[in-house]
């Protein structure tokens, strides 16, 4: 079984101990390094092969969220917090899970096993990381599915899957994360919300903050209302 290295980031000493002793109880997890500040960290990722981080969210200096803004390819966080009023920003980030304190041994458990579950598809469904310029295949109900990007209209996050939406009105699932697919497509698809990717040349409408395309109405979550900005401002829109 091969193991997920891990770092653990958090200014409280305790939380870290937790985790380091939840970490030791689990076969295919292995802690690299524990951290009090997310600075601390930022060497040990972009040097070491981590598979996983645990990050605290309030921290001094640098947030956990910061953090995972600053860092350009990031291995998948599962947070670590007392406040749970940052859920919804963490899942926009595409965190793996969120797990509010103090949290059992249990919930550790379900959490490590979707970020082990997400690990080995991505490493063992090679196929689904073929780009070949006008097309992508994807795993889906044990078949390796061709899309070309043309015929995509939007992708929609749903939990551990996505579901691609074709011009044609057809729907393929696949089992993968929404930010790992996004990492695959050319610039002429974006991401607007933690739920949705779309293809710019698909879009038949905008109104303020919400997108048409099709007959499908897409609202532009308040994360990514910049970046949307800057493609509508290089299209001459407003």
């Amino acid at each position: 079984m091969k193991q997920l290295n891990c770092i653990a980031i958090d200014d409280e000493p305790l939380a870290l101990d937790i985790i380091e002793d939840y970490i030791k109880k689990v076969d295919f997890l292995k802690l690299v390094k524990k951290c009090y500040r997310a600075t601390e960290a930022i060497d040990i990722i972009e040097k070491e092969d981590i598979n996983l981080i645990f990050l605290d969210i309030q921290m001094p200096g640098i947030t956990g969220v910061q953090l995972m803004k600053s860092v350009k390819h990031i291995p998948p966080v599962i947070f670590t917090t007392a406040y749970s009023d940052y859920a919804v920003e963490g899942f926009e980030l595409d965190a793996v899970d969120y797990l509010v304190k103090p949290f059992t041994f249990e919930r550790f458990l379900k959490a490590v096993s979707k970020a082990y579950s997400l690990h080995k598809l991505k490493n063992n469904s090679n196929i689904e990381e073929l780009n070949t310029g006008n097309c992508i295949f994807v795993k889906s109900d044990y078949k390796n599915i061709k899309i070309n990007f043309k015929d995509i209209s939007y992708i929609e996050g749903l939990s551990d899957y996505i579901k691609i939406h074709l011009e044609s009105g057809e729907n393929i699932l696949s089992l993968q994360s929404l930010k790992g697919f996004n990492e695959k497509l050319p610039n002429s698809f974006m991401r607007i919300h933690r739920s949705y990717i779309i293809s710019i040349d698909k879009i038949k409408s905008i109104q303020k903050n919400r997108v048409f395309i099709d007959k499908k109405e897409l609202t532009v979550g308040e994360s990514y209302k910049d970046s949307f900005l800057k493609v509508l401002q290089k299209f001459g829109l407003k």
